[in-house]
């Protein structure tokens, strides 16, 4: 088992900048992928960004160039950097965790983007 907590969400102006920070409760060591997802108003849970084990990296075509995720094992953590933010990013923005055939989820951070 392993807890997840989010933190960093907060209101901010188009264009702007966000880092969300999701700390694990132990070792991501043998996490094989990380990730952030995000769930707005009346629509369906989506992938925002992931990142291997290895390093490999993906993005949702909407954040591309955007944000960037990272992942740090020493720290246990894994990092979102938001820029230049638009309305439509906000949502409910959720940490994930895959070991094995497990998931976890944190209990997400709410980012606001006002125009």
């Amino acid at each position: 088992q392993v807890q997840l907590v989010e933190s960093g969400g907060g209101l901010v102006q188009a264009g702007g900048s966000l880092r969300l920070s999701c700390a694990a409760s132990r070792s991501i060591f043998s996490m094989s992928s990380m990730g952030w997802y995000r769930q707005g108003p009346g629509k369906q849970r989506e992938l925002v960004a992931a990142i291997s084990a290895n390093g490999r990296i993906s993005y949702s075509d909407s954040v591309k160039g955007r944000f960037t995720i990272s992942r740090d094992s020493a720290k246990n953590t894994v990092v979102l950097q938001m820029d230049s933010l638009k309305p439509e990013d906000t949502a409910v923005y959720y940490c994930n965790a895959k070991e094995g055939i497990l998931y976890y989820w944190g209990q997400g951070t709410q980012v606001t983007v006002s125009s």
